[in-house]
């Protein structure tokens, strides 16, 4: 990411972060009617103790010395959540906290996490990298999502499959709130990744070729590590409750593992037996 393209980043997120508040959520009065909803500059500019005209530059991605001390005004006004506080400060501090990974490379997955998915019967996982391609899944999830051994490799990317293939629109009931998860995490990514000039190509690629990618994007959600109750509509096995966890796998590879698990005092489980040991006979 550019310092022009992280400037840019840092104002859309700003804006859409302090349209969300509202005076009443922050202690000030209503005062006159307003033409846009959220909180003014120049309020924004008096919750953190900033200059209004400080903040303008800065929200208008303005290239203007920040110091940490100013953002943890600036994140507490906004109301920011720890990954959304992140977020800001990677972009405003063009701060990271690792390399750009090579072109084709993909990170392998150990002997013994290959072991955990496996044991995951019943869960269907997915194993991906900080770029959300796919490197690891479990018999489960290829039932309940799609055989991604037949997707070459180099296309297996998880937001990528999202807005691209019928079977993942098809399956989700609540396909937005499926797919604002993934969005949610993969700008965690992007923003603590902020020399890795592979999302920039990749942003302008999905913005140019799917108008639901621009949209849902723009919401700015942050999130290392939502956890959403999903409803899918199955093909065979019909209605399906899955709890969503993700979890971060410590090591020499930045990979995060998505875990389904059927939810409690539901038969989704009984029916992902059923269909897994239907299609193996």
């Amino acid at each position: 990411m550019n310092s022009q393209s992280r400037r840019q980043a840092l104002s859309l997120f700003l804006k859409a972060q302090r349209a969300k508040l509202t005076p009443q959520s922050v202690g000030l009065p209503e005062g006159s009617r307003r033409r846009t909803p959220g909180l003014r500059r120049e309020e924004v500019a008096q919750l953190a103790g900033v200059s209004h005209t400080w903040y303008t530059w800065l929200e208008q991605g303005r290239d203007i010395k920040v110091s940490s001390s100013v953002l943890d005004n600036v994140a507490m006004a906004l109301q920011l959540t720890v990954d959304e506080r992140k977020y800001l400060f990677s972009l405003a501090l063009e701060t990271t906290s690792g390399v750009s990974l090579l072109k084709d490379e993909l990170p392998q997955i150990s002997p013994s996490l290959r072991i955990i998915l496996q044991e995951l019967t019943y869960c269907p996982t997915i194993i991906s990298d900080r770029r959300c391609h796919i490197v690891g899944w479990n018999e489960a999830a290829a039932h309940v999502f799609l055989d991604f051994e037949v997707i070459p490799p180099e296309q297996r990317n998880m937001i990528r499959l999202l807005f691209t293939r019928k079977e993942f629109q098809r399956l989700a009931v609540n396909w937005e709130q499926f797919a604002s998860g993934f969005l949610a995490i993969f700008r965690a990514y992007y923003g603590q990744y902020v020399e890795d000039e592979w999302y920039e190509r990749f942003l302008e690629e999905m913005k140019e070729t799917h108008p639901d990618f621009n949209r849902l994007w723009e919401q700015s959600k942050v999130s290392s590590a939502p956890e959403v109750l999903l409803e899918f509509r199955h093909a065979k096995a019909r209605k399906m409750l899955f709890q969503l966890t993700s979890l971060q796998v410590h090591g020499g590879t930045d990979l995060r593992c998505s875990i389904y698990t059927p939810a409690s005092e539901t038969s989704t489980k009984s029916k992902l037996k059923q269909l897994m040991q239907h299609d193996l006979g």
